[in-house]
């Protein structure tokens, strides 16, 4: 029995997809704050547990039979690391046979911030004796490369603090799929991953904009920018080059080439860019 934490946000709805494309119904289960929120799941035969990463007793029962747990990051809150430990020594009691985690690329060496938290919970896994595998994700290609897209494309220009360095940013889909690969091959169980997409820039997100709508979009570097780079600060951050980290670990896993920038942009186009 594969059990999926968090199965109702925008990333375990995805695994659970990939899941489903290749397993019995009967043999997952989802652990969700909200069961009504499962309801399509349980249609389908998905086993739908109350699991509440607030309400730890919950999550013994949730956990219950699991060969394998993925447990998915919860949101960022005061509580984050209260949360995981949680999560942590519920799976521990209730003997599940591996945990699989979604941690942060740079948690083995970052111990402050977001990171910290990613690197907390890595070591109340490690210090539980469960057997585990901890998928390190970059930061998701969705949150650059979506629908708000539509404003450089009115606008003719797309704008960022980067300083035009790369970013090794991966899509949810990818890791996902990724994740779904990793639960359903026992060859992955006491194993770290640490994935990076294929890198791009912003100029090169310009001429690929170009190219698909027909219209010029040019690259303008700003000291500041109100996108998701300024939003989160992340601007010094990849103007130093610390998004330009490589590995080989998510072609991997998936077997494939992880998608391309002009992969992701097609997909924001279908999702209700205008191309004009």
């Amino acid at each position: 029995m594969i059990v999926v934490s968090a199965a109702t946000g925008e990333f375990g709805r995805l695994v659970v997809s990939r899941l489903l494309e290749r397993l019995p119904a009967s043999e997952i289960a989802v652990a969700v704050r909200n069961p009504a929120r499962a309801q399509h799941l349980a249609e389908r035969g998905v086993d739908v547990r109350l699991g509440d990463y607030d309400r730890p007793e919950s999550l013994l029962t949730a956990f219950s039979g699991a060969d394998r747990l993925l447990f998915i990051s919860s949101s960022m809150s005061d509580d984050r690391v209260v949360q995981h430990r949680g999560v942590v020594e519920a799976a521990r009691v209730a003997e599940v046979g591996g945990i699989v985690y979604t941690s942060g690329l740079g948690a083995d060496f970052v111990d402050e911030g977001v990171l910290g938290e990613h690197h907390a919970t890595e070591q109340a896994i490690v210090d539980s004796g469960l057997p585990c595998t901890l998928l390190r994700h970059p930061i998701y290609s969705d949150f650059f490369i979506n629908s708000e897209l539509s404003q450089a494309i009115e606008a003719g220009e797309i704008v960022s603090s980067t300083g035009g360095r790369g970013l090794n940013t991966a899509t949810r889909a990818d890791l996902a799929e990724a994740a779904a690969n990793v639960l359903t091959g026992p060859e992955h169980l006491r194993r770290t991953y640490d994935f990076t997409g294929r890198l791009w820039t912003y100029p090169q997100l310009a001429a690929v904009l170009t190219d698909m709508v027909g219209r010029t979009v040019v690259y303008r570097d700003v000291d500041e920018d109100e996108g998701i780079v300024g939003i989160l600060g992340l601007g010094p951050v990849i103007r130093s080059g610390a998004f330009e980290r490589q590995t080989g670990d998510l072609e991997h896993v998936l077997g494939r080439p992880a998608a391309s920038l002009e992969d992701a942009v097609a997909t924001a186009l279908r999702a209700g860019v205008p191309a004009v």
